[in-house]
């Protein structure tokens, strides 16, 4: 157990979509001071800056949730960016943080780190039994390193990192560049543009056969805070909600909440992603007292109210 109180913390990624909100929980638990390392100034994936990015901070703890991440087309388009940029970011930051004794570092990983056909729901000790799907292995296997770092640092060094492992996220501020955006989001802009243009079709790729589990954004950021708080073992935790729902049966849902009245097609050249996602949640319960609370309804609506007074100002 660890008093955040007076800890002074580097939150890597916190001036991003979930960082904003970890950042939030942080202060409401009185740290002594929070880093937030922009990237103009830090280039993380540059050995010099994050030397000089410690040196800054003077930290505590380390919650690094930077990461180069997007859709299933960016992860098609950019596999070994993504891969090089996801890997050579946490090895030097876990290297450097066991360097100058930081007290704890808090790793996030992905779902995308999972097998491609994993038993439902997916369990942790499942997470090395087969390689993960095709589109986003670059990413997940990059992240998935550091839970093999964290767990050696912890054997040969006694370093405390600990691994979390994040399903899909949403919410307020999310990204809604359709070119790099996740499915929410993506889905939320097609179906909102073509209510406002009065377009009759709106296409989604896939077959809509896919499953996915999503957590609301506030709802992960607190579920990070506690572990820092709470959870100081070596095996990785699974941060989500406890459901699945399919790609069809959300884009059916966005539509309806929109008020969208014409038709979906669906684009069965492109790929569907993983089969189906979909965490066994159970251990950030007994390991940490972390249980999702926002309803993916009330959560959706939120979400596109947001999108709505946003980014269509943008």
């Amino acid at each position: 157990m660890i008093e955040l109180k007076n800890k002074r913390v580097i939150v890597t990624g916190g001036a991003g979509f979930l960082g904003k909100i970890v950042v939030d929980r942080l202060k409401q638990r009185n740290c002594r001071g929070i880093f937030v390392p922009k990237r103009v100034d830090y280039d993380l994936r540059n050995l010099e800056a994050i030397i000089r990015m410690y040196k800054d901070a003077r930290a505590d703890i380390v919650i690094h949730l930077a990461a180069i991440v997007g859709g299933i087309g960016a992860n098609r388009e950019n596999p070994g960016s993504f891969f090089y940029d996801n890997l050579i970011m946490g090895v030097q930051l876990m290297e450097q943080a066991r360097l100058n004794n930081i007290e704890k570092f808090v790793a996030i990983g992905t779902v995308c780190s999972y097998p491609k056909f994993t038993e439902i729901p997916f369990k942790e000790e499942n997470l090395w039994n087969g390689y993960p799907e095709e589109t986003n292995a670059p990413y997940g296997l990059a992240k998935k390193m550091l839970l093999v770092q964290s767990q050696a640092y912890r054997d040969q060094y006694n370093f405390n990192s600990i691994f979390l492992l994040p399903v899909n996220l949403y919410g307020p501020g999310d990204n809604f560049e359709l070119k790099s955006s996740h499915v929410i989001p993506a889905l939320i802009n097609k179906f909102y543009q073509a209510k406002i243009k009065k377009l009759n079709e709106v296409e989604v790729w896939g077959t809509g056969k896919a499953t996915r589990e999503f957590l609301y954004v506030d709802d992960c950021a607190e579920a990070i805070v506690l572990a820092a708080e709470r959870y100081d073992k070596p095996f990785p935790v699974n941060i989500g909600a406890g459901f699945e729902i399919s790609i069809k049966d959300l884009a059916e849902k966005i539509k309806d909440i929109i008020g969208f009245k014409d038709k979906i097609s669906w684009d069965t050249s492109k790929p569907d992603g993983q089969p189906r996602r979909y965490l066994d949640t159970s251990k950030a319960f007994k390991e940490f007292n972390f249980k999702a609370k926002v309803n993916f309804d009330a959560g959706l609506r939120k979400t596109i109210e947001w999108y709505k007074d946003n980014f269509l100002q943008l």
